[in-house]
């Protein structure tokens, strides 16, 4: 087959000739320099140890299929051009493109996707071995031929799209290197790109390919237009945007609304040297949160994680910081159309009835709704009020002034840490939520700390509460067993930073997998985001529904209706900048 579809039918034919979001005559040239963030001691994004500059690995390794950003639940052909399925679902198989090749010439191999699955799962990051932990086995059919067998108790429909996604190193490049160490050497890759410079820590230079196979082929036409490509480093977000008006780069994303509303006020923006464009997008909320450390027995009583929830006041922070910017995320899923809303009914009810005596109450009786302080003052004494009586019920009452928990005799205390590269921006957000939870006899204090003590922290568990962001699927699968299954929570590198372990969690995350019907699969989604939202394990922040990006008047991009929101590798330079 052509292409794979979780659901349904593709929306592009098999001859399609690019995506509508692209421009399949777009004009090659020229460069671009865009910021990253942090520090990197490493290329390889999918081991555990060191910082990894994701980048390189982005453009530099080419995946066995392409899901675009309109057609979530379809794979299309790139290093595999056909896709084997059989009615059983037993395995996934995938025929390589005869054109596909590494940079420095070599066909890419049934061996090579074999050394890449084995390698990422065997010596990667240990979170590999539960995301494609229902793979029983691999199996080369010929030299461009490939199968994943699935182990036979396996009923996890997204699984075929998972592997198709999978990123495919040279075989041959790695003999006699250690897959699991971080390394700064630039890998042999199959994609648009390859390295051409590495200033560790402080910026990568890509090279576009001349020779890059795919170049042609419809899923990658309109797409890498740039030959040159630039990621500087920085340690804070705020100093680029002087770094896009001082021209040391070209574009940049706006997370904070402040900068949106007011740090553009300038003559380069006046006279239009530098573009300022909301540009819509259909892409999951990013999940930006408060995540509690639930290992801590602090945070055991979901009582008191709702409680300290109560006391964040996201109306006043978006009137007064953030000009009204942002809307306040009310879902695990946002913005994909499978949110728990109301009351729980027809599919979803039938599976939340199967686990009702385990559950709160809540869950059947509440519709899910994030706190509101609007009405000011009054209505945030009326939350602090709720507040006292959570903690009350949970076992905290006040003694000299401070919440304490009346069997330990601890008081409550907690310590929110973020990382320097967002700057100051979480600070004015912090000091009334910090404020109100002082009201309720609550001492918490806020703390930036550099980006790798921030990342070896979370590694090892050491923190109360860390303000995160996770980008979510469209389609939310087998991931969702990384991010709050039961296995992962105690796994270092895991993206389950919370430590979520619930067996109605983990059995819904099942659920959703296993369904083979599109209303099932939905029903699974919104009944596992119902349970996690009245499980109180995050706060949830705050989002726009647009990317907000500025860059220098020298680009282009493609005109569409569809909301892909920014997609700057579908960008290219005017003529005049292009030489």
């Amino acid at each position: 087959m052509p292409s794979l579809a979780l659901y349904g039918e593709p929306k592009y034919a098999a001859d399609f000739i690019n995506f509508e979001y692209t421009n399949p005559k777009a004009p090659k040239g020229g460069r671009v320099v865009m910021p990253s963030y942090g520090n990197f001691d490493s290329l390889n994004p999918f081991i555990f140890k060191g910082n990894a500059a994701t980048e390189a690995a982005a453009l530099t390794l080419d995946t066995l299929g392409i899901v675009p950003v309109d057609d979530y639940s379809t794979v299309y052909p790139l290093l595999a051009k056909k896709f084997e399925l059989p009615q059983d679902h037993s395995f996934v198989g995938f025929e390589l493109d005869e054109r596909a090749k590494f940079s420095n010439g070599k066909p890419v191999t049934a061996d090579d996707v074999i050394f890449s699955f084995k390698a990422i799962t065997e010596q990667g990051a240990p979170i590999y071995k539960v995301y494609y932990a229902d793979v029983d086995r691999v199996e080369k059919v010929n030299d461009r031929k490939v199968r994943f067998y699935f182990k036979k108790n396996s009923q996890n429909k997204e699984l075929p799209l998972i592997l198709a996604q999978l990123s495919v190193f040279s075989a041959d490049d790695w003999k006699g290197k250690d897959f699991s160490k971080p390394t700064l050497k630039p890998f042999v890759g199959s994609g648009p790109y390859v390295i051409d410079k590495v200033q560790a820590g402080k910026s990568i230079t890509f090279k576009r390919n001349p020779d890059y196979w795919a170049k042609d082929l419809p899923s990658r036409r309109g797409f890498f237009n740039f030959d040159e490509v630039v990621y500087d480093y920085y340690q804070d977000t705020t100093v680029t945007l002087q770094a896009l008006f001082a021209g040391n780069i070209d574009m940049r994303e706006e997370y904070i609304a402040k900068n949106w509303v007011t740090g553009y006020d300038n003559k380069k923006v006046a006279q239009g040297q530098v573009i300022k464009e909301e540009i819509e997008h259909n892409k999951p909320t990013n999940l930006q949160m408060f995540v509690f450390n639930l290992r801590k027995s602090k945070f055991a009583d979901r009582r008191v994680r709702q409680a300290i929830g109560l006391a964040f006041d996201f109306d006043w922070a978006n009137e007064k910081l953030f000009y009204s910017q942002y809307k306040r995320i009310e879902s695990y899923f946002n913005n994909t159309g499978m949110e728990a809303k109301g009351l729980p009914q027809g599919k979803e009810l039938k599976i939340l009835n199967k686990y009702r005596a385990q559950l709160p109450k809540e869950v059947f009786s509440q519709a899910p709704k994030q706190p509101s302080h609007k009405g000011g003052a009054a209505k945030t004494r009326e939350n602090l009020k709720q507040a006292v009586k959570l903690l009350n019920a949970a076992g905290y009452d006040f003694v000299d002034g401070k919440m304490t928990n009346l069997k330990t005799e601890e008081p409550l205390e907690l310590e929110i840490i973020d990382n320097s590269a967002n700057g100051s921006s979480f600070t004015r957000v912090m000091l009334p939520f910090i404020n109100n939870l002082k009201k309720i006899g609550i001492e918490a204090k806020f703390r930036t700390v550099e980006v790798n003590i921030y990342k070896n922290r979370l590694d090892n568990f050491d923190f109360d509460i860390a303000i995160l962001a996770f980008g979510m699927s469209q389609m939310p699968g087998n991931e969702q067993k990384e991010m709050w299954g039961s296995k992962s929570a105690m796994v270092k590198g895991s993206y389950n930073i919370g430590g979520v372990q619930n067996k109605i969690v983990d059995a819904l995350i099942e659920g959703l997998i296993k369904a083979q019907k599109k209303d099932d699969y939905q029903a699974y989604v919104a009944a596992l985001d119902r349970v996690m939202l009245n499980e109180y394990y995050v706060i949830p922040n705050w989002y726009s529904p647009a990317d907000r990006v500025a860059y220098q008047n020298k680009f282009e991009h493609p005109k569409t209706k569809l909301k892909v929101g920014f997609q700057p590798f579908s960008w290219w330079l005017k003529e005049e900048f292009r030489q």
